[in-house]
């Protein structure tokens, strides 16, 4: 029986490139998004009739079950990997975002991603009882889960929300044989890095990292660390340099980052 990858954010960035990624391997790809020109686009990349699309508000709980109905059909049946993927950027100070652009990004990071994985629990299930390979929920966070920093505040809420969902699941549906996993990347070059931090401030997410020197990886570099991340036992993948850093910082010199980010 073919494998299937069920990828939220599949039309562009990161999610594209685990579909790609999957798809090398010989696994039948599910893109769900809100960006249906996106989807085909990604989906030309794929093999012809290993793929299909399927219209995903994260934010939609109905919407989820029909998603992952359709896609187990298109695929023949199972779905063994479900990337919680589907994300908004909102950066800059937390006076200067509106309350709807903060509401915003909770209930698409995290309220979407957790109606996600209810969604998604049993079709993993079945997966796993049925076997031949790893069964996994994999959700796409954010070195800014690791340690909350100035100009991230609403954002860093949702992935630290996200990696707590993912050590919550990962001890409840072990009995089920369900792997759960998070990424954890730094800056990543996709599209959303291209927008304005919040509506009040001006220029672009990409401006403010370069200001920072800090460094921006590929989305090829985070589809292989899902790839490893499926196939692994490590809960929580660090994904770049800057992830690295603040990991290591975060755990072996907390004051010292404290202090630094105070300033």
């Amino acid at each position: 029986m073919s494998r299937c990858l069920f990828v939220t954010g599949g039309a562009s960035g990161i999610g594209r490139a685990m579909a790609q990624r999957f798809a090398q391997a010989g696994w039948f790809v599910a893109l769900a998004d809100v960006d249906v020109p996106g989807m085909a686009q990604t989906g030309a990349l794929l093999p012809a009739g290993r793929w299909s699309a399927h219209l995903l508000d994260v934010r939609d709980a109905a919407a989820w079950d029909a998603a992952l109905a359709a896609a187990a059909q298109a695929g023949g049946g199972a779905i063994h990997v479900v990337a919680n993927n589907a994300g908004v950027p909102l950066g800059g100070r937390l006076a200067d975002c509106s309350v709807a652009e903060i509401e915003r990004v909770i209930v698409i990071n995290l309220t979407g991603a957790t109606l996600g994985a209810r969604a998604a629990y049993p079709w993993l299930k079945a997966a796993a009882q049925a076997g031949g390979g790893p069964v996994c929920l994999l959700n796409t966070a954010s070195a800014a889960a690791l340690y909350g920093t100035p100009g991230t505040s609403a954002y860093a809420a949702t992935k630290a929300g996200l990696r707590a969902l993912t050590e919550a699941l990962d001890a409840e549906w072990a009995g089920d044989g369900i792997a759960v996993r998070s990424l954890m990347p730094g800056f990543i070059a996709t599209p959303l890095i291209e927008q304005a931090p919040n509506a009040a401030t001006p220029g672009t997410i990409r401006d403010v990292v370069q200001r920072q020197r800090l460094d921006i990886g590929r989305p090829q570099d985070v589809a292989q660390a899902a790839w490893q991340a499926v196939h692994g036992a490590r809960l929580h993948t660090l994904v770049g340099p800057t992830a690295r850093r603040l990991a290591f910082a975060a755990r072996w010199l907390p004051g010292a980052l404290r202090r630094r980010l105070r300033r």
